[in-house]
């Protein structure tokens, strides 16, 4: 009787070995994804940390003369919003739009109206705030005729409505401060893309005038907590990696 040669078994390392770089190279494939999202956190928050920085010394900058009606088309949120400037027209007697909104003393309305510069061009200014009981014109003092000069905020066009609802220019609602459609419903021409968010001044409460003065300005900063989750969630997985790789490795030699 002869003997035989014995059959090679495979070896229990193997498919060991490949289950731990499989959880190796899973644990820093999620450490790097948590660190990169980390660090672009990091990024925005000295972004977001910037743009305060811009917009509150434009805020607070003297009033400068809006740039002339060729250079309207260049202007940016990034360069020119809540930039502190100065017009000079006189308002188009009869014109005007409410803007619905929700503010800190209560619900009513934005006052928009055209001021018509001497050169034809026209910007909408938003006067203030009127609460819901002034919402007819006739319960408010009339705009001056005169010339004046409004100073104020220099705010971007609001075309898209808001969350909920949608402007309506043939019923005359409006709920975001669109001052190109705003222009073709009350036949105002050479409108700037803008309007300008009137300063305070001084109101007697029961003459009706509008509130200036009430532009809230605040942006959200969440970014460093969220780089703090995201760096975390890295660590995590690192040491979650660990963990398991240690495990594995005791079940071997358990074996």
């Amino acid at each position: 009787m002869t003997d035989t040669p014995d059959q090679p078994t495979a070896s229990p390392t193997r498919p060991r070995r490949s289950r731990m770089l499989v959880l190796a190279g899973l644990s820093l494939f999620f450490v790097a994804i948590f660190v990169a999202l980390g660090i672009w956190q990091v990024e925005r928050l000295q972004w977001k940390r910037d743009l305060i920085a811009r917009v509150d010394a434009r805020v607070h900058a003297p009033a400068s003369a809006l740039p002339d009606p060729s250079n309207w088309a260049s202007i940016t949120a990034a360069d020119d919003e809540y930039r502190h400037v100065s017009v000079t027209g006189r308002f188009a007697q009869g014109k005007e739009a409410l803007v619905y909104a929700s503010t800190a003393i209560g619900p009513g309305y934005w006052v928009l109206a055209p001021l018509i510069r001497e050169d034809g061009a026209a910007v909408f200014v938003n006067r203030g705030f009127v609460p819901l009981d002034d919402k007819d014109a006739q319960s408010r003092r009339p705009v001056a005729q005169d010339p004046v000069t409004v100073t104020g905020l220099l705010r971007l066009n609001e075309p898209n409505g808001t969350l909920l609802r949608s402007n309506n220019p043939d019923d005359d609602r409006w709920y975001s401060r669109d001052v190109v459609a705003m222009a073709g419903h009350l036949d105002v021409t050479n409108v700037a893309p803008f309007f300008i968010d009137a300063d305070a001044s001084p109101r007697v409460k029961a003459d009706g005038s509008p509130i200036g003065g009430l532009t809230v300005i605040q942006f959200p900063n969440s970014h460093l907590s969220y780089a703090i989750t995201w760096f975390g969630m890295a660590l995590l997985s690192l040491v979650g990696g660990f963990i398991l790789l240690r495990a594995e490795k005791g079940r071997g030699v358990s074996a």
